[in-house]
């Protein structure tokens, strides 16, 4: 029997799965994978219970309901001064990462290439590998997780098609500044490449303001926005995600989601369209209750010897274990971690290239989009085995 996909068969169990294995078998407390443990907004809830009793559940139009895309192009125009079209210009997907692949088929074919910028979300490369593109990886630097124009523009060459560019970033939290995405659009604009602009977690910011490269000199023609209802109404198992994009890649990428998925759940569609109608108080409320919890965890890992970097975004903050590694790097430190303590983190370096220089071996992320009192058991526990 001839062998099936090769590239796919040697993708080894993931540490997200094998940290929650773990995690189950110690009975832990897992701040390894990124989810809330409570519920997004009744509202959103009970819309998506109704939608399911009025006649409406066969397939979807393939861009997406009416009133979603509409919500869409609202949202944008509220929070960025966007002004967006919803028949030409969003597209709804199931879920983010799914968004992810059907933008980069929308742009990239075999042989391009594509610049990325690391630590980064662990299906970026697999989802480049197969589509038979070449990632150019950039790594920002801890602990300030800065990025050095002069490598950042070495990974730019004539093979460039696109950039994937995360902001808020998993797993580092960082939120990049209006500095850095001009520094990214001028390459953008000198190499005639697009940006895939992953921004699940862009209303999950504190202290500092999300700006979507879409809004930055000469984006609007060469972005594709993405966004997230799981990450924006902590209903993650949805997975209704939307593209934002200029209406000749608009359609590209609906033509790519036709092939992968085709259509979204009717009813959760209606229901996302109502969370993104929400006052602004709702996603002010939420980033304050996240933000809350980022200082509670941060400032207990900070008083056991686990200095934390900076992070401005998303659920996860990155701590260092170098007072307490004893010569472990970031993995063996997370698999003893789950054994001694009960509480469940990723090493950062599962989130780098596999075939790239080595990673940085002394960071570890944690998820706070967890209950206070989980957060206050996981301190407990840790404080059970690490003084600071």
């Amino acid at each position: 029997m001839k062998s099936p996909n090769n590239y796919l068969a040697g993708l080894p169990t993931t540490i997200f799965t094998v940290m929650s294995q773990l995690a189950v078998e110690h009975d832990a407390v897992n701040l390894g994978q990124g989810f809330p443990d409570t519920e997004g907004p009744a509202a959103l809830i009970d819309a998506a219970a109704d939608a399911l009793r009025d006649n409406r559940n066969q397939y979807a139009p393939l861009t997406g309901l009416p009133e979603l895309r509409e919500a869409v192009a609202r949202s944008n125009a509220r929070s960025y001064g966007l002004s967006v079209d919803p028949d030409r210009e969003v597209v709804v997907t199931s879920g983010a990462t799914e968004a992810i692949a059907a933008c980069l088929m929308a742009v990239v074919e075999p042989g391009d290439e594509v610049v990325l910028i690391e630590p980064l979300y662990d299906t970026y490369l697999p989802v480049l590998r197969m589509i038979g593109a070449t990632p150019r990886c950039v790594r920002l630097h801890p602990p300030e997780w800065t990025l050095v124009a002069d490598e950042l523009r070495a990974a730019f060459g004539p093979k460039t098609k696109a950039i994937l560019l995360n902001s808020p970033m998993n797993p580092s939290g960082k939120v990049f500044s209006v500095a850095e995405l001009d520094l990214i659009a001028d390459l953008v604009r000198e190499f005639d490449a697009y940006a895939v602009c992953d921004e699940v977690y862009e209303h999950l910011t504190f202290g500092v303001a999300h700006v979507p490269l879409m809004t930055r000199p000469g984006m609007r023609e060469r972005c594709m926005r993405i966004g997230s209802a799981g990450k924006s109404f902590s209903l993650t198992g949805w997975k209704v995600g939307y593209v934002t994009a200029p209406p000749a890649l608009a359609a590209l990428v609906a033509k790519a989601h036709q092939l992968l998925v085709f259509a979204t759940a009717p009813n959760l569609q209606r229901a996302v369209a109502v969370g993104l109608n929400l006052e602004e108080d709702y996603f002010h409320e939420l980033a304050d209750d996240l933000r809350r919890k980022r200082d509670l965890l941060a400032t207990g890992l900070h008083a056991l010897g686990f200095p934390t970097l900076p992070a401005d975004g998303s659920y996860f903050v990155v701590a260092d274990i170098s007072r307490h590694a004893e010569g472990r790097d970031d993995v063996a430190f997370c698999r003893d971690l789950v054994r001694t303590a009960r509480v469940a983190a990723i090493p950062v370096s599962a989130f780098y290239a596999p075939d790239g220089p080595e990673p940085p071996r002394h960071l570890i992320r944690f998820a706070f989009c967890k209950r206070e009192a989980v957060l206050q058991e996981a301190l407990s526990r840790l404080g059970g085995v690490f003084r600071g």
